[in-house]
C-alpha cells in the first residue's frame, strides 16, 4: 500500500476543510465576530469570567493594573492549563501620567543549590520537562505587587477577592480548558500533590462541570491579607521548602526569599510609521521586532495577504530572527558578559533590531527558494495566558503569564492549590552557552507582552499565546493591521503562519538543516500551498499551534476603546 506524502495530505485536508459556518455582512470572511467598542474601559482575556472580573474591578474604582491582576488571579483558578501563581509574569504598562511605557520582568531564577555539574554527574543530557528539576522560583506574585505598588488603587485583598469567591463556590469549566486539562492529567498525576488538588476522583473536570479550589482560595486570601512576603518569606515559603526537600527537589526558602523581579525599559522598532514595543531578553520579544525590521524592506502594498510571496517572505524572515534568538537571547546578567554589564546587553539588543543589521539579514533571503539552514548573525558586540485591560484614565496593560509547559511541572505543594512552573527546562546543559544552567540564573523565556504606539501615543495593547508562536504571531498581527488594513478583530482571526524547526535556544540545540516545517492554518488557498512547496517549503497540517490573541486599541481622538478576542480560545473582550 502506498502512503500519501504528508505535504500532499495537507493540501487535501485544507481543500476539504469546511467553509466558515456563518456569513457575516461586514468585514473579512474569516472574522469570527465584530470588534467590541466601549467609551470608558475594556478588558480582553481568554476566559469570559475573568473578563467580567476585570471590568467589575474597574467599576469599583480600580485601575487597569488592578483589573489585570484580578483577571490574572482568576485565570490561575479557571485556566490552570496555562498559568497560575506557580509561574512567571511579564507586563508592559502605558501610564497616562508619565505618557510612557513601563516594562516589568517578573521571571524567577534557578535554585542556588542546583548546579550544571549535578545534572552532568547524574546523567542528564537535558533538563527534564516535569517533576522537581525544571522548577524555578515563581515570579508572578512578586510581579503583582510590583505593578500594584506603582499603579494600583484598590487594596490587594479586594483585587483578589473575586477569585477567592469563585475558588470556594466553584465555576463551570470551559470547553478548550477542559480539553487541555484532560490531556495533562495522565502526564502529571504521578507527581505529589497534583491528583489531590487538580482532579475530580482522579480525572480532569469535564466541560461545564463545577470546579472548586479551596486550597488556592486560602493561599490567595493569605497573600491579599499579609502581602507579597507571605508568599516569599512566610509560612507559604516554608511549606514549599519542606515539600521540595521531601521530593528530591532543590527549591528552597532562601531562593524564594531572595527573589526580586525588575522594571525594564521596553525595546522598540518602527514599522512603517508605528512603534512596536517588546521587552528585552531573557524573553524572545525582540524576535518579533527583528522579523518586522527585515520585512520592512519589502513593499507589502503590492503583496496580497495569503499569497505565496507573503508567506515565503515572512517564513524566511522568521528563520533569520530565530537563528539569532538561539544564539544571542539570554539572561542579561550572564550574557554577553558574565559580569552582568547591562550596557553591553542593551547594546546587543540595539544592534539586533537596528536597520543596518536588518538589511544584512534581509539580503540573505532568496525570493524563490526556502532556506534549509540559517546561521546566526555576527554581532560586534505549547502554554500561556495573555490578557489586556484599559481604564477610564487611559492606562493600558499588556500582561502575559505562564507555567510554561501546559499545567507546569506537576509539582503541587499540598494545601496551597497551585502548580509550579517547569521553566527551567529551557536551560541548556552545556557549558559556555548563553542559556547554560547556572545557580540563581533566569532561563530563556517564551512569554512576551507587546504594545504599539503611534506618534508617541498608545494605540494597541496586544499579545498572543503559544511558545515559539508568540513572536511569529506578534509580527503577523502588526502586518495585518499595518500592511493589510485589517481591523483589530480581523488581525487576530486571520489565518496564521506557523514555522517550526528553527534552531532552539534551549535543550539540545538541534540546528535547523532541512528548512523546518511550515504549518498553514485553514484559509490559505491551494495555489499558495502549491507555490510554497515548489519553493522548497515543507508544508504540513497541524492542529492547534497557532496561539490565542487578545487586544485593545485606543482611538487617539475620542479615547474610545476597541477590544478583540479570538475564537481559538474560550474568552472574549468586553467593556463599558
Amino acid at each position: 500500500m502506498k502512503v500519501m506524502p504528508a505535504c500532499l495530505m495537507c493540501c487535501l485536508v485544507l481543500l476539504a476543510a469546511p467553509a466558515p459556518a456563518a456569513d457575516r455582512v461586514t468585514g473579512q470572511p474569516f472574522a469570527t465576530r465584530s470588534v467590541v467598542y466601549a467609551p470608558e474601559a475594556m478588558a480582553a482575556t481568554s476566559h469570559p469570567l475573568a473578563t467580567q472580573i476585570a471590568l467589575d474591578v474597574m467599576k469599583q474604582g480600580g485601575s487597569a493594573v488592578d483589573a489585570a491582576i484580578a483577571a490574572n488571579a482568576a485565570l490561575g483558578l479557571m485556566e490552570p492549563t496555562g498559568n497560575g501563581i506557580g509561574g512567571d509574569l511579564f507586563a508592559i504598562v502605558w501610564d497616562p501620567k508619565t505618557q510612557k511605557l513601563h516594562g516589568y520582568n517578573g521571571s524567577g531564577r534557578s535554585p542556588r543549590g542546583l548546579t550544571l555539574k549535578w545534572f552532568q554527574d547524574n546523567g542528564h543530557a537535558s533538563v527534564p520537562s516535569h517533576g522537581p528539576l525544571p522548577v524555578t522560583v515563581p515570579g508572578a506574585v512578586d510581579g503583582w505587587f510590583a505593578l500594584h505598588g506603582r499603579f494600583g488603587k484598590l487594596p490587594m485583598s479586594d483585587v483578589l477577592a473575586p477569585t477567592v469567591r469563585y475558588a470556594r463556590a466553584g465555576h463551570p469549566v470551559h470547553d478548550t480548558i477542559a480539553y487541555y486539562w484532560g490531556r495533562s492529567v495522565p502526564l502529571l498525576s504521578k507527581w505529589p500533590g497534583f491528583t489531590e488538588q487538580f482532579t475530580i476522583d482522579g480525572r480532569a473536570p469535564r466541560t461545564g462541570e463545577l470546579w472548586k479550589n479551596p486550597n488556592l482560595a486560602n493561599t490567595l486570601e493569605t497573600i491579599g491579607r499579609e502581602g507579597r512576603d507571605a508568599f516569599y518569606k512566610g509560612d507559604i515559603a516554608r511549606r514549599i521548602d519542606a515539600y521540595f526537600r521531601e521530593n528530591e527537589g532543590f527549591l528552597r526558602y532562601e531562593d524564594l526569599a531572595a527573589h526580586e523581579g525588575e522594571w525594564v525599559e521596553p525595546a522598540s522598532a518602527n514599522y512603517r510609521g508605528v512603534d512596536v514595543w517588546e521587552l528585552p531578553p531573557n524573553g524572545q520579544g525582540i524576535a518579533a521586532l527583528q522579523i518586522l525590521e527585515i520585512l520592512e524592506g519589502f513593499d507589502f502594498s503590492k503583496i496580497e495577504f495569503g499569497s505565496a510571496e507573503h508567506v515565503h517572505l515572512f517564513v524566511e524572515a522568521k528563520k533569520l530572527a530565530f537563528a539569532d534568538r538561539a544564539r544571542w537571547y539570554a539572561d542579561p546578567d550572564y550574557f554577553p558578559a558574565r559580569d552582568g554589564d547591562r550596557a553591553k546587553a542593551r547594546a546587543l539588543v540595539e544592534e539586533l533590531i537596528s536597520e543596518d543589521y536588518a538589511a544584512k539579514r534581509r539580503a540573505l533571503i532568496k525570493p524563490d527558494r526556502a532556506a534549509r539552514a540559517v546561521d546566526a548573525g555576527i554581532l560586534q558586540h505549547g502554554d500561556t495566558i495573555y490578557l489586556t485591560t484599559a481604564d477610564k484614565d487611559g492606562m493600558m496593560v499588556s500582561l502575559i503569564q505562564s507555567n510554561y509547559r501546559g499545567m507546569g511541572s506537576g509539582m503541587a505543594t499540598p494545601g496551597l492549590g497551585f502548580i509550579f512552573q517547569d521553566r527551567g527546562e529551557q536551560f541548556v546543559l552545556k557549558a559556555g552557552h548563553p542559556n547554560s544552567f547556572a545557580p540563581g540564573k533566569r532561563p530563556f523565556h517564551t512569554i512576551i507582552p507587546a504594545f504599539i504606539t503611534k506618534d508617541g501615543k498608545p494605540w494597541v495593547s496586544f499579545g498572543l499565546m503559544g511558545g515559539a508562536m508568540q513572536p511569529q504571531g506578534h509580527a503577523q498581527v502588526v502586518m495585518n493591521l499595518v500592511d493589510f488594513g485589517m481591523n483589530l478583530q480581523e488581525a487576530g482571526d486571520a489565518p496564521r503562519i506557523h514555522h517550526d524547526g528553527s534552531t532552539d535556544p534551549a535543550g539540545q540545540m538541534v540546528e535547523m538543516n532541512t528548512g523546518g516545517v511550515l504549518n498553514l492554518e485553514t484559509g490559505f488557498p491551494y495555489e499558495t500551498i502549491r507555490a510554497l512547496m515548489r519553493m522548497g517549503h515543507s508544508v504540513e497540517f497541524a492542529n492547534g499551534p497557532y496561539g490565542g490573541y487578545q487586544a485593545i486599541a485606543r482611538d487617539p481622538e475620542t479615547g474610545v476603546y476597541a477590544g478583540a478576542s479570538e475564537s481559538r480560545k474560550d474568552g472574549h473582550a468586553a467593556g463599558y
